[in-house]
């Protein structure tokens, strides 16, 4: 299937390892070009790397949770390519707590990484999809906003704030050709999972890669303000 994403212009956020990562190779193995960003030096020159086999590239040593960094990273797109299209709106997420035992820093803190900057970063992208008619908002969260995990209070708090933040702004963009998705992963090979050792079924990341890409495609144009998950069949809610 041809994504219609090639020459587009994609912004993947945290993207120097794990689902991230995953995302922007996917897309650029579509033909789009990736602008990516990272706190961590080597896993980001190795993600370049990666990515360069496949497409134009550029990388920003950035931590997206700083309310300053999204305009800044939305810029240098625009800068490079004149153009942006496609924003993958990713970060790492909060320690393991459980819910009683969590301060207001420890909320806030979890707020801004997996609630605030996402808000951001959308906000900077949006102009400049609408300048082209055509605009495709991926949001990572987690399947714990459909199934609470008792140990991840703090990411269970945060990222269902994005949720439904989200579901009420797609309907503000839908008409301007922008669609804004929810994709919602359960445990994958990554660093992160191995740290909080959640069991269950573990997905492959590049799979994962692969649904953001759809996603963030020519073909999915009348997928809009859902939450997609990608966890293995591990939420048994109806809704």
């Amino acid at each position: 299937m041809d994504l219609g994403v090639a020459g587009r212009v994609a912004l993947v956020t945290a993207a120097s390892k794990g689902l991230g990562r995953a995302s922007a190779v996917a897309l650029a193995q579509e033909g789009a070009k990736v602008v990516i960003c990272a706190r961590g030096a080597e896993a980001l020159d190795s993600a370049r790397a990666e990515l360069e086999g496949y497409t134009e590239v550029v990388a920003i040593s950035a931590d997206v949770t700083n309310p300053t960094v999204p305009a800044d990273l939305i810029r240098a797109a625009v800068d490079q390519f004149g153009r942006l299209d496609i924003l993958v709106a990713n970060a790492g997420g909060p320690p393991a707590a459980r819910s009683l035992d969590v301060d207001d820093a420890q909320l806030e803190a979890a707020l801004n990484a997996n609630l605030l900057t996402s808000v951001r970063l959308v906000r900077e992208a949006v102009p400049h999809m609408r300048a082209g008619g055509w605009g495709r908002i991926c949001l990572l969260t987690s399947s714990s906003i459909k199934q609470p995990i008792p140990t991840l209070a703090l990411s269970n708090t945060a990222r269902t704030a994005l949720w439904a933040w989200a579901k009420t702004a797609a309907t503000d963009l839908f008409d301007d050709g922008i669609t804004m998705n929810l994709i919602c992963p359960g445990s994958h090979a990554t660093d992160r999972m191995k740290d909080i050792k959640l069991s269950g079924p573990i997905g492959d990341p590049a799979a994962f890669g692969q649904v953001v890409a759809f996603l963030c495609s020519e073909p999915a144009n009348f997928i809009s303000g859902s939450t997609v998950l990608v966890d293995g069949g591990r939420a048994v809610g109806l809704v």
